[in-house]
């Protein structure tokens, strides 16, 4: 069956009902259809498409006008000119000394976007051009819905419909500046896992894999499909093939709309023109390709439809590449003979801005020049044709051929009748817990050096404290390992801090456009790090527990491995959830140095609890190593018949206990006749309840502690949640 269906070939009740049926009908209606119809759309390329041939695409046009966008600036204080400040000179240009139209210093707010307009149509490219601080970026952002509701100005609609941002994440995909890519997973793998994001669940493993082979010649990566992506440490593929896969993770659902920010920076010539060439495949496909580009050579020009030029957040140009020959002629700038037209028209562009007029004149020239193009249209007849089909229709052909492939079925918004997420959320769990698992397994190195700066650790300890006795100087060493030993699981659970640092992008990417639920990265977060927290637990607990000589058996020994277990599990989870707040690894790791210090100073180790200030009580209950040190002291001294100081123990620590030993005998029987009870060498004075009593431990049993210590990890993680919730929005105010 051939997946190119015309519009005469649409269902019935696209033409003949009397009112259009909701988007969430069109969306089940063709779910059926898009399965038996997906084989032939994206089993393999088509032959119209592999000869670059233009493809008959649907009638989507996205039409911008009046975006107008501005943002609160910072002013620079200056002096008086009668306290030493600075004058202007009359020959310095107006752009360097007082704002430029759409800048109001009195406000405080600069103009991004002043007035623009514009439409984009499927099977074409439009190009946004211009220098450094145009407004490129931003209008792609715009354009994107990752402006803040409330914030932007203007109208921007698809086939003359308002676009709604749970439909825009449907249809739509943002291809990023950066390439945030998992460093250790290969091209192949990497698109097949944004196809397991991306893909419903309705579609078979078989056909998600057919439609990643088909992009992979699409994008041109046949011969890299097995290569790592690589990074610093890790040599992968070329720049411009990975920037060809960041854009495939993107496009992997077909997306009706496609923004890319600057696609072609960074990469040379050859890198670039294949990337465009790429993106001119996929406009011919049906879909709307937008995008930033700063400099264009003479080669990528002949692949763009439409070009965008801005200065200063204003349009000066709009128009095919082919027109601008006769703009900068009408302009009385005639580009010269064998010139780059883009390279030209930017350098007048930024002469102009330099000038003390500014672009102004150009920008006026512009809107006369379109007036006068479209009327000269109108008159000959060669109108461009406006859209002839709705936005639901338009979705629905769209679907019917083949595109919009995430079109899931579950997770309806009952406001737009708009899919939300293409899988349920254990799908999403399996599938983030598998790339995750993936990627760390092909860098053990990582956790190589966890469990070695652990095990290294842990041998210090146990040589350190080998085998302590039960006298009073052994009581007080335990207490000091103890103190020391439940700290340090804190303290290697920094490592932690730089993980989502670095997905943090990867993760707003994603999740910007409805690739999973936030909620489903959390909960695989926290599952993958078990497995490894489990054995860096029983290293520890191993090395430590006999060597130090600790008391209670297996069963002391089976509780001092879980209450390690916890401590490592409050941890990781207390850095995660700073990994979401603090934006920058060094900071990351000052503040967590810090907190951790401050944790041991209120732990009960340094002060007894009933020693601390009242105004410092607080930190005492809050600080993590307070209930995992508590824990440790009663499964070590729960015995209630092991005696800790017996006899002429009691002078340990004293002047007198470098008294000789029949002196401290004659002291304890006198003392034995003042107390009223006979005191000998082997008489047991302090029992291990006595030495809890004495540290003030007699609050919370060990299980409380050890369960105090684990809702301390569920807590932090659930704040980790509200803190992707919050400050992820990715989206400019």
């Amino acid at each position: 069956m051939s997946a190119r269906i015309g519009v005469a070939e649409l269902p019935e009740s696209l033409g003949s009902a009397p009112a259009s049926p909701t988007l969430g009908d069109l969306l089940k209606s063709v779910n059926q259809s898009r399965n038996d119809l997906y084989d032939g759309a994206h089993q393999v390329l088509e032959m119209n498409q592999m000869n670059n041939e233009p493809d008959q695409s649907l009638p989507f046009i996205l039409s911008f006008t009046n975006l107008t966008y501005s943002v609160k600036a910072r002013t620079k204080f200056r002096l008086p000119a009668i306290f030493g400040g600075r004058k202007r000179l009359d020959s310095v240009p107006a752009t360097a000394a007082e704002p430029v139209r759409g800048e109001n210093l009195l406000s405080k707010s600069k103009v991004l976007l002043n007035d623009i307009s514009g439409a984009a149509r499927d099977g074409e490219i439009l190009a946004v051009l211009g220098a450094s601080g145009s407004g490129k970026s931003t209008l792609i952002d715009a354009l994107a819905n990752r402006i803040a509701k409330g914030s932007l100005k203007g109208n921007i609609t698809l086939n003359g419909e308002r676009l709604e941002s749970k439909l825009l994440k449907v249809i739509s995909a943002y291809v990023m500046q950066d390439d945030l890519l998992f460093p250790m997973l290969t091209v192949e793998e990497t698109l097949m896992f944004a196809a397991e994001f991306r893909l419903p669940r309705t579609l078979s493993k078989s056909k998600k894999k057919q439609r990643v082979q088909a992009l992979i010649d699409q994008l041109g990566l046949r011969n890299a499909a097995n290569t790592v992506i690589g990074d610093e440490g890790h040599r992968g593929v070329s720049g411009g093939e990975r920037r060809r896969v960041s854009i495939g993770t993107d496009i992997i659902h077909d997306p009706i709309i496609l923004f890319l920010d600057e696609p072609t920076s960074g990469l040379d010539s050859t890198s670039a023109y294949m990337v465009v060439k790429v993106l001119q495949r996929i406009a011919q496909t049906g879909s709307i390709v937008v995008m930033s580009v700063h400099q264009p050579s003479f080669r990528l020009l002949g692949l763009l439809d439409r070009l965008l030029f801005l200065s200063r957040g204003q349009t000066v140009y709009s128009g095919s590449p082919s027109n601008l020959l006769s703009f900068f002629a009408d302009f009385g700038h005639p580009i010269p003979d064998k010139e780059n037209r883009t390279e030209f028209a930017l350098d007048l562009i930024r002469e102009l801005e330099g000038s003390p007029g500014g672009t102004k004149s150009l920008v006026e020239f512009n809107k006369s020049w379109q007036i006068l193009k479209r009327s000269r249209h109108t008159v000959t007849g060669n109108e461009t044709p406006t859209h002839g089909l709705s936005l639901k229709e338009g979705i629905s052909a769209s679907i019917s051929r083949g595109k919009l492939v995430s079109g899931a079925t579950t997770d309806v918004s009952p406001t737009s009748m708009v899919p939300s997420f293409a899988n349920p959320m254990l799908m999403e769990m399996l599938v983030l817990s598998k790339r995750s698992f993936k990627n760390s397994t092909r860098m053990p190195e990582i956790f190589g050096i966890r469990l070695g700066a652990v095990m290294v650790t842990g041998f210090i300890l146990a040589t350190m404290f080998w085998k302590l006795d039960d006298s009073p100087r052994g009581v007080r060493e335990r207490l000091g390992f103890f103190a020391f030993a439940m700290s340090t699981t804190f303290y290697t659970c920094a490592d932690a801090l730089p993980i989502f640092i670095q997905e943090r992008f990867i993760f707003m990417r994603e999740t910007a456009y409805n690739a999973y639920r936030r909620s489903s990265y959390v909960l695989s977060h926290s599952l993958v790090a078990i497995p490894s927290l489990i054995c860096l637990s029983f290293a520890f607990a191993v090395i430590t527990f006999w060597s130090v000589g600790l008391d209670g058996g297996a069963c002391g020994f089976f509780f001092y491995f879980l209450i390690i277990l916890t401590s490592f599990w409050a941890g990781s989870s207390f850095v995660t959830f700073l990994s979401a707040v603090v934006p920058h690894v060094m900071i990351g790791y000052v503040i967590v140095v810090a907190i951790l210090a401050y944790f041991l100073l209120f732990s009960g180790f340094f002060i007894n609890r009933d020693r601390i200030p009242h105004y410092w009580i607080w930190f005492h209950y809050i600080s993590l190593i307070k209930y995992p040190y508590e824990a440790v002291l009663h499964n070590e001294f729960q015995d209630p018949t092991k005696c800790f100081v017996r006899g002429t123990q009691i002078f340990y620590g004293s002047p007198l206990a470098i008294a000789d030993e029949s002196l401290k005998l004659k002291m304890l029987e006198n003392m034995g006749e003042t107390l009223g009870f006979n005191i000998t060498a082997t008489t047991c004075l302090t029992t291990g309840a006595d030495l809890l009593q004495q540290q003030g431990v007699t609050d919370l049993s060990k299980w409380d502690c050890l369960w105090i210590t684990l809702a301390w990890g569920f807590l932090f993680r659930i704040l980790f949640y509200f803190c992707l919730l919050i400050g992820s929005k990715n989206k400019r105010s």
